[in-house]
């Protein structure tokens, strides 16, 4: 998308608040360009240390304006991911053998190592369309719909906003709604939530096809407080239900004395796990409400982007978000753009360790480390320059650094010198260019 030079405050302003006014995700162009395709595109790359999670992602977002301020976008997104995650299982100084999602081989986790499921590969394709146009001079409609497909997930999801300007443009409310339908079709089949994994070609506990159902709603009022400052504040609910279980997650079963996972008898001649794991579960409910507020204010050629959201769900689950942007112009062609976020977050109310043989199951236990306590820190920087035809191009480099920690009450036995929160460290790179 072409951008033009720096027109002053007004100019910089006008910016900010199109930014701000945005609520759908594909944000639209401010600046009326009639019947032309303008196109935003970016590779990025995420990595994880200790050979866990890489994603390379390709993006591209197309818009064309038309006259009467209606516009089209349309955007492809391809991410290519690789790598290992946390698989629930707690680290044990034995070896621990665990039969695959697919049930027709095992993989062994060495001694004294965090056990992780090395089978996280998969291809997502998404892909977006959005319609925005006036109706009358004061109101705004915007509409859209998504659609992605993984080796094991189809989501398909329909949104629509609404919009009504007042106090001669300065202030606007917005309201807005989506709907998506998720299918999850696990490699091997849903396993049935805490029932145990079993040996080699034994897919008894297995279900077909599983599906969930999320709708969102989100009001929100922008208000311009000056000729520097812009202002927007957001309230959201979202009620998903379904499937929410993760079908690769499990739980290691240990000793109520010891903490160390109970081993399995096995099978002659059949290869199964060694120990004693269960899948886990979830509530097939979850509701979100979170408030969000953010702040856009130029000073002196420079722009600070500061926002701030709080998130709450009927897991139990708290969060705190805490984003920091600072667009630092160099000459009329450059700029640089430090940022900082900071996230944290408590467990859910149902997340564990480990489940203590002999002792009644729960209803629903996940040892996900993402439902459990961590604080989470973003810290990079922005580079961006105007070439000589008036593209845009940019890099961003960002480090992400997660930290958790297990409460106390949650280990067993000697687990409170042997388990830990699985913490990583990840690298973030991306390449943008706008024509």
């Amino acid at each position: 998308m072409k951008k033009r030079k720096n027109g002053g405050i007004s100019t910089t302003l006008a910016t900010a608040t199109c930014a701000l006014l945005g609520t759908t995700p594909v944000s639209p162009v401010c600046a009326q360009e009639i019947d032309k395709w303008d196109f935003d595109t970016s590779l990025l790359y995420y990595g994880e240390d200790n050979e866990r999670v890489q994603d390379a992602s390709v993006a591209v977002l197309a818009t064309r304006n038309f006259v009467d301020d209606r516009y089209l976008a349309l955007g492809l997104t391809v991410d290519a991911l690789t790598g290992a995650t946390p698989s629930g299982a707690i680290t044990q100084p034995v070896a621990q053998t665990f039969t695959r999602p697919s049930g027709k081989s095992t993989y062994t986790t060495p001694a004294n190592e965090l056990p992780l499921d090395d089978t996280f590969r998969d291809t997502r394709v998404a892909m977006t369309a959005n319609w925005q146009q006036p109706l009358g001079r004061l109101y705004t409609f915007n509409a859209g719909a998504s659609a992605s497909k993984e080796f094991d997930y189809t989501h398909i999801g329909l949104n629509a906003r609404i919009a009504r300007d007042f106090n001669q443009r300065n202030t606007t409310i917005s309201a807005g709604i989506a709907l998506a339908r998720d299918d999850i079709d696990a490699v091997g089949g849903a396993p049935v939530p805490l029932s145990p994994m079993l040996d080699v070609g034994d897919l008894a506990n297995r279900m077909t096809t599983q599906s969930k159902d999320v709708f969102d709603v989100v009001v929100g009022v922008s208000q311009v407080l000056g000729r520097n400052t812009v202002m927007q504040l957001n309230y959201s609910y979202s009620d998903a239900s379904g499937y929410l279980t993760d079908p690769y997650k499990i739980i290691s079963v240990v000793d109520g004395i010891t903490g160390n996972v109970v081993t399995r008898p096995l099978t002659p001649g059949i290869d199964g796990p060694s120990h004693e794991f269960l899948f886990e579960s979830r509530p097939d409910d979850r509701v979100k409400q979170s408030f969000y507020g953010q702040v856009k204010h130029f000073m002196h050629g420079k722009v600070l982007d500061a926002s701030y959201r709080y998130m709450s769900d009927d897991w139990e689950i708290e969060s705190h978000t805490l984003d920091l942007r600072l667009r630092w112009p160099l000459g009329d062609e450059h700029y640089l753009e430090p940022h900082l976020r900071y996230y944290t977050q408590t467990e859910a109310d149902f997340y564990t360790v480990s489940l203590v043989d002999g002792q009644m199951l729960p209803a629903y236990a996940s040892n996900d480390y993402r439902l459990g306590n961590f604080d989470g820190i973003t810290a990079g920087v922005k580079y961006g320059w105007k070439t000589g035809n008036g593209h845009d191009l940019s890099v961003r480099l960002e480090l992400y650094q997660q930290r958790g920690d297990i409460p106390a009450n949650l280990l067993v036995g000697n687990q409170a010198g042997t388990v830990s929160y699985p913490d990583l460290d990840a690298v973030i790179a991306q390449f943008s260019y706008r024509f």
